[in-house]
């Protein structure tokens, strides 16, 4: 479902240092998260979601999530932006 979501959105974001940016100037909607991502990388970004009070997914994986952004890596964070 998160993947369709993803894959379906006009203004994605990959990456997390470019999604605690976003998140931070409040043009972030929702964020997505795998659930196989180091938590080492994605803890700031749950972290930054959750003071800006952003809902977030989570999804199983990282390949599939980096799939549906249209890379040929894995993807451990996603921002659906305004």
């Amino acid at each position: 479902m998160s993947y369709e979501k993803v894959s379906q959105a006009y203004n994605i974001i990959v990456g997390t240092k470019q999604t605690i940016k976003a998140l931070k100037n409040g043009e972030v909607r929702e964020i997505v998260v795998a659930d196989d991502a180091d938590p080492r990388v994605t803890y700031k970004v749950i972290q930054t979601a959750k003071e800006q009070q952003v809902s977030i997914t989570t999804v199983e994986s990282m390949k599939k999530l980096g799939k549906a952004c249209g890379i040929e890596v894995g993807a451990a964070t996603v921002a659906i932006i305004n």
